[in-house]
């Protein structure tokens, strides 16, 4: 008897001693790969090593284990982690759970494997979580698309049995099942063969299906093509993106059976996880069809926000207080695609196939009517801004003193209208007033709504506020983006139309003049740049060129822009005269040589090359230098003469200029509604 209970002391003190061995090995690896410091008193946090997201642990079934000592604060769970932090309302519960925990042998509920848990004492339980991160520009996700009956069909109706002969090229591949229909998707070129349709079409079950889609405007054209994959808990897709050439803008995915988590990636390096519900439909247009990878990271379970159990659409914010596992089910997925009938013309030369080592020349024209004015701000204002919002707002934080300073002059109360607000820097400036900002960009009034600032998407030249509510407007860089000089003068009459009698407005446009009373502009003096620079441009591809066969306007039109540029030439201005009407791109940090241009905005920076040409803009587009610049994008922008701005406000008969001045390369006015 005594023999068999000193065997059992020699035990317990051989397991002590191991645990004790694994609990500082934790300590180590923790402090040496993440900082993160244990003490050896006892505190109301623990880190717990081996119970994280990134070994199997689901929050529920942790949670469910540490609530059993005591009152539960704070539980965090990093993403991808083998461990997380608990917080507990008083220490001696943490000394609890402390001694009831370390050394224990648990079982991982979703996997069925054993864990053994090893807890440290930490000071405090802190973890800065990722800012929230936007959907891929061009991504659209639209919930329960079909109900459950559809999907029953829709998924019953598949025959995976079959013989692999049969015509819609049934094949299992090495990650999951697959079916063609229209043409075959081939996987090792993510292409198909325009040449050999595949007999029969797309399946019936689908019509019904496609017809809904393009009646609530889903999608703009009925596919040809589609791929049906089921994937079974632990397979994916690699990251790719579907060849330029093959299909056309549009690729949509239907999810049945199951939630999926898809991975997105930017040529940056920035990525975005989003989740796709149950019965919804993935829509990949744009930027994120042409210019981001997609795909499905191989494994058997997704980290998910834990408050919405993978049920809502939108991206997983690394929130660590609200992140868990969710573990995959069999997901079939039915993915559209319309095939491309004539080479790819789109804005990514560096990854178009169909544009590599082509050549694509700028030759955006000044507009000579409405219409054409139209589509010039669409095409170089409008949807430029729309792919670059997230990038320009990085490079816009530092509001302009004399900005600043007209804000905080405004009485307290006062109801202040941003109109082209941005990414709202001007919002929050001062607390004393009600301020709302509105953008034509869904881009940038969505980063506000992240920043909980007030705005909408809307035109300036069309505000949703009531005539004469406004104490006070703003206006700040956005004039300059109207092509003629009777959509500017429209701009500056619709912000006076929100002022009330006696209220104010701020106007900033981009001024010709960089130079000034023997001064160069902030703008000239950062030439050769810095990396915290406000504005990185440089010349490289133009989006689309404008069409030649535009209608023509009114003479009187045509005769009032030209009046306006030619009183702004009497007064000294040196823009050089339009001797065609195709506009010029400007050279990045140069002076300006033409009032109407295009400026280039490269999303990823870069430096231009000294010597480089930048009237051609020409590249490779599989070439080094594509690669460096891309993708690049022209803005258009008329820069303002010297009088320019004034003589356009005092015009109007409803306001009166208090003020004029220059600020940095910009000329500036202060209007005051009568």
């Amino acid at each position: 008897m005594e023999v068999k209970t000193s065997k059992d002391h020699l035990k317990i003190h051989k397991l002590k001693k191991k645990v004790l061995r694994k609990q500082v090995r934790a300590q180590h690896t923790l402090m040496r790969h993440e900082g993160i410091e244990c003490i050896s008193h006892a505190t109301q946090s623990l880190v717990i090593a081996n119970a994280g997201l990134g070994n199997g642990m689901s929050r529920h079934q942790l949670l469910r284990m540490v609530e059993e000592y005591g009152l539960v604060e704070t539980l965090l769970m990093p993403p991808n982690k083998p461990y997380s932090f608990v917080k507990y309302g008083t220490t001696e519960e943490a000394k609890k759970a402390f001694d009831a925990l370390n050394g224990k042998e648990v079982t991982l509920e979703d996997f069925g494997q054993n864990i053994v848990l090893y807890i440290n004492f930490v000071e405090k339980v802190f973890w800065e979580n990722a800012a929230p991160t936007s959907l891929p520009p061009g991504i659209m996700v639209i919930e329960n698309i079909i109900s459950p009956e559809e999907e029953r069909r829709m998924l019953e109706s598949l025959d995976w049995t079959a013989d692999e002969d049969i015509q819609n090229a049934q094949k299992t591949l090495k990650h999951r099942r697959v079916k063609h229909f229209g043409y075959e998707f081939c996987y090792d070129n993510n292409n198909v063969d325009k040449d050999k349709p595949l007999p029969g079409g797309l399946p019936e079950i689908c019509d019904l299906f496609l017809e809904k889609c393009l009646k609530q405007g889903y999608i703009q054209h009925k596919p040809d093509q589609l791929t049906i994959n089921q994937y079974e808990p632990g397979q994916g897709i690699p990251p790719h993106i579907d060849t330029h050439s093959a299909f056309e803008d549009e690729i949509t995915s239907l999810s049945l059976g199951s939630e999926i988590v898809m991975d997105f990636k930017h040529p940056d390096g920035r990525t975005v996880a989003v989740m796709l519900p149950r019965c919804s439909l993935l829509v990949m247009a744009g930027e994120s069809r042409y210019l981001w990878t997609h795909g499905i990271t191989p494994r058997k379970y997704d980290v998910i926000q834990a408050s919405e159990l993978g049920q809502k659409v939108g991206t997983i914010t690394a929130d660590v207080g609200d992140l868990t596992l969710n573990r995959r089910e069999t997901r079939t997925s039915f993915t559209f695609r319309k095939v491309r009938k004539s080479p790819c013309n789109c804005i990514y030369p560096s990854v178009c196939d169909s544009q590599k080592g082509q050549q694509r020349q700028i030759e955006p024209s000044f507009p000579h009517s409405e219409m054409e004015a139209l589509k010039l701000e669409q095409e170089y204002v409008h949807k430029v801004y729309e792919e670059i919002a997230t990038h320009f707002s990085s490079t816009r934080h530092s509001p302009w003193p004399q900005i600043v300073e007209f804000l905080r002059s405004l009485p307290k109360g006062s109801i202040v209208a941003d109109v082209g607000c941005g990414n709202g820097k001007y919002l929050g400036i001062n607390e004393d007033l009600y301020m709302v900002g509105c953008d034509r960009s869904k881009n940038l009034v969505d980063i506000c709504g992240e920043k909980n600032f007030q705005a909408f998407v809307c035109d300036a030249l069309s505000v949703p506020i009531r005539s004469g509510s406004c104490d006070a407007c703003i206006s700040i860089a956005v004039i300059h983006h109207f092509s003629t000089a009777e959509r500017r003068l429209a701009t500056i009459r619709e912000l006076a139309r929100l002022l009330r009698p006696g209220g104010m407005a701020l106007i900033y446009v981009w001024a010709m003049e960089q130079e000034y009373k023997n001064q160069k502009s902030k703008y000239l003096k950062e030439k050769n740049g810095s990396k915290d620079k406000e504005e990185k441009i440089s010349t490289g591809v133009a989006r689309t060129p404008l069409s030649d066969q535009m209608p023509d306007s009114s003479s009187q039109d045509s005769a009032r822009s030209d009046q306006l540029l030619n009183d702004s030439k009497d007064k000294g201005c040196d823009a050089e005269p339009v001797t065609d009407s195709r506009l010029p791109v400007h050279t990045n940090r140069t002076s300006f040589h033409s009032q109407d241009l295009l400026v280039p905005w490269n999303l990823k920076g870069g430096p231009k090359k000294k010597g480089e040409s930048t009237d051609a803009v020409l590249f490779a587009a599989g070439s080094k230098e594509s690669q460096e610049l891309s993708p690049v994008f022209h803005r258009y922008y008329h820069v303002f003469c010297e009088g320019e701005l004034e003589a356009a406000c005092r015009s109007l008969d409803c306001v009166r200029v208090q003020k004029s001045y220059y600020d940095q390369g910009n000329w500036c006015v202060v209007l005051e509604k009568l």
